[in-house]
């Protein structure tokens, strides 16, 4: 049980809310219950996804390389919650099969043919793991995979947006209401 109450309100009457709300019901199908637990503090709520928004959809990356980042960083930091979440984009939002999702879980960066991709992940994960031992081969594989100092800038604060999520969500127990079948392919407890 959720640590923090689930503010489901009767209705939004503030349009950055329902723009928020409307956007997350299009890509996971409802609003789930961790916009819930972000209302709790609504001004907040509002100025940080409209950061995550512009992390998503002003930089270099696109929106299915964002939600592979959310996938990794998030399983690896045991976030079951944030892992669905990314999941449920990729899948419900972006299209993806879910045998493909169920491979990245399952088998991580290695289920990636993409050498951007890998490069990307890559990266992800040492900056979520160890930022201070990120080396200029690590940056100069994001390089020669197309990204400018721009996108490298976009995808240090991807991974950093998505491990507050992952802290919000495992610190304050958000009621996990997603799929099983993500928590159990990602190898967590159902």
């Amino acid at each position: 049980m959720a640590r923090v109450k689930i503010a489901k309100p009767d209705r939004v009457d503030d349009p950055a809310v329902a723009g928020i709300f409307e956007w997350v019901t299009q890509m996971e199908g409802e609003v789930p219950n961790h916009f819930y637990v972000e209302l709790n503090f609504p001004e907040f709520f509002t100025a940080k996804l409209g950061a995550t928004k512009v992390l998503w959809e002003a930089g270099e990356l696109t929106m299915e390389e964002i939600q592979h980042v959310g996938i990794l960083v998030s399983r690896d930091n045991g976030c079951a919650y944030c892992t669905a979440a990314f999941c449920t984009i990729l899948n419900h939002g972006l299209g993806t099969p879910e045998d493909y999702i169920g491979d990245l879980l399952s088998r991580g960066t290695a289920a990636v043919d993409s050498a951007r991709l890998q490069a990307i992940l890559d990266y992800a994960l040492r900056v979520n793991r160890d930022p201070a031992g990120v080396t200029d081969e690590e940056v100069q594989a994001l390089r020669a995979n197309g990204l400018t100092d721009k996108g490298i800038v976009q995808l240090t604060h991807v991974v950093s947006d998505f491990a507050s999520y992952n802290r919000l969500n495992l610190a304050l127990q958000t009621d996990y209401d997603y799929r099983a079948v993500w928590k159990n392919l990602a190898g967590f407890d159902t």
